[in-house]
């Protein structure tokens, strides 16, 4: 199954509920004051949140104007367009150097673990040498979680005992990445917010190693936020941007959620790229965050084009 089959059957529980209703309003409506707040409204309900809902219509109301659009169905391609714009061009993660690092940040039950598991097997498959720094610490069997992903992944780990000072699992893991010609090193980071001072100065310590390491290296801070909290999502990827450099989001369990739509006010308001989404329980269910693909299984009701 391609990633636009995986990601439209993930988003099924998002199209047969809210979606479903503005495919519907498109068909019947006319694109009058009426259709324009039942669709605000449908938008709200479908977790894109007040103020992106609102940019989105407003959008949709000057382009129907402009081009002098009459007929509901263009209405709908062109509110698709306006969504595909503001998710804006797809972001690859850069692992330009070698070695590249990944700190992976979010709260606990996110989906973190299971995520850098993924992404180690899928960085794996493209051919490339994967260490995993297991500096979530403090979190009672966070290393033993993060063990057993490694194991089903095929990729070395570096891991101190439960308490240890993160920033030293990194320092150790930056020096076996040298020694073992490693392509990318994933770091689990401590999944709490703690005081965004205290994530702040422990991802700071922990940047400074890196690139005391490994000087000029790419390095990307992804925060993992679960899909199906909706705008909470949204409230703690707000929260750990002002603590840390984000620069892009993991999207975890779309295909478990009613509440798909958050990926938009995301992105929209914080202005930080999705890069990548799992939909899915497998090993392998994680992809790049491909905007037109999921504006299109988002929308798709079986006959719309790729």
């Amino acid at each position: 199954m391609g990633f636009f089959d995986k990601l439209k059957a993930g988003l099924s529980k998002t199209k047969n509920g809210l979606m479903s209703g503005i495919n519907s309003l498109f068909r019947r409506g006319n694109l009058d004051d009426d259709f324009y707040d039942e669709l605000e409204e449908l938008l709200i309900l479908s977790d894109l949140g007040g103020k992106t809902s609102e940019e989105i219509v407003e959008s949709l109301k000057e382009r129907v104007k402009e081009n002098k659009i009459k007929d509901p169905m263009e209405a709908r391609q062109a509110l698709k367009d306006i969504i595909a714009e503001m998710l804006g061009e797809d972001v690859p993660l850069d692992l330009s150097t070698k070695p590249s690092v990944i700190l992976v940040i979010g709260v606990n039950g996110a989906g973190k673990t299971t995520t850098i598991g993924k992404l180690s097997y899928q960085l794996k498959n493209e051919g490339k040498k994967v260490l995993v720094a297991a500096a979530d610490t403090f979190r009672a069997a966070a290393v033993d979680q993060l063990q057993v992903w490694c194991d089903r992944a095929g990729v070395d780990i570096i891991k101190h005992a439960e308490g240890s000072d993160p920033a030293a699992v990194v320092f150790d893991a930056m020096d076996a990445a040298k020694a073992r010609n490693v392509d990318v090193v994933i770091v689990d980071t401590a999944g709490r917010l703690q005081t965004k001072k205290n994530l702040m100065a422990e991802l700071s310590k922990i940047s400074r190693i890196v690139h005391t390491k490994a000087e000029d290296c790419a390095l990307e801070v992804l925060i993992a936020l679960d899909a199906t909290t909706g705008q909470n999502a949204v409230n703690q990827a707000r929260e750990f941007n002002e603590a840390a450099d984000i620069t892009g989001i993991i999207l975890t369990k779309l295909d478990s959620t009613a509440k798909g739509g958050i990926v938009i006010p995301i992105v929209n308001e914080l202005k930080v790229p999705v890069k990548l989404v799992t939909v899915g329980e497998k090993i392998d269910d994680i992809q790049p965050f491909i905007a037109k693909d999921f504006v299109d299984a988002l929308f798709d009701e079986g006959g719309d084009s790729k």
